[in-house]
């Protein structure tokens, strides 16, 4: 039995489409308004990659809500991570900061998904080469538990429970064509080509 379940992995199965994610986007940025007060010192850095796209979409919401344009920009924590001598060299991205700057603000990092935390610890040390925010806040659009630091997020989209062998997919029509949340066996996300060749870019696998 054993073996056999070794040789079938779970597949992955939506959990968020793309309604659910435009409508968590809604509600985290009405939440933004009414805990920063207006927003009028906020300022939204996207991490990349998703992260990124997700802080657009944010920022766009925000700009109906508040009748204003807030300070969007994005961070690039490639140089940052703590696992650049256990992992292939990745691309460097572009890290834009608004012509304001983030000093005083209230700084507003957004990713996908918050798994140990070591992304948005390098995200912080990132920032601590950049300029002195006021406060620095943290929304994402799923929170997966499994923390190894204290870290926690100020705004979540969705809270969702997994085990350590599952990975979680966040697909964005931005990168992928659809946006959709998928769980699944990180087994069958690793040996199943099938389930990825209708894909035109690899799922992201947050660390």
């Amino acid at each position: 039995m054993t073996t056999h379940h070794e040789t079938t992995p779970r597949p992955p199965h939506q959990v968020l489409d793309g309604t659910d994610i435009a409508r968590v986007v809604t509600r985290i940025a009405h939440e933004i308004v009414e805990r920063a007060k207006g927003a009028e010192d906020v300022v939204l850095l996207g991490i990349h990659t998703r992260g990124v796209h997700l802080a657009r979409r944010l920022h766009g919401r925000l700009a109906q809500i508040t009748g204003s344009e807030i300070p969007l920009g994005t961070l690039d924590i490639t140089m940052y991570r703590d696992d650049l001598r256990l992992k292939p060299a990745r691309a460097l991205e572009h890290t834009e900061i608004p012509p304001g700057g983030i000093d005083g603000k209230l700084v507003i990092l957004v990713d996908d998904v918050l798994f140990s935390g070591r992304t948005i610890r390098a995200a912080l040390d990132a920032l601590n080469d950049i300029g002195r925010p006021r406060a620095v806040q943290l929304a994402v659009l799923v929170d997966r538990g499994h923390r190894e630091l204290p870290i926690r997020a100020d705004y979540v989209g969705k809270n969702l429970p997994t085990s350590l062998r599952e990975a979680v997919q966040v697909r964005l029509s931005d990168t992928d064509g659809v946006d959709a949340v998928l769980v699944g066996d990180r087994d069958y996300t690793a040996r199943s080509s099938q389930a990825l060749a209708s894909q035109p870019t690899e799922p992201h696998l947050p660390e």
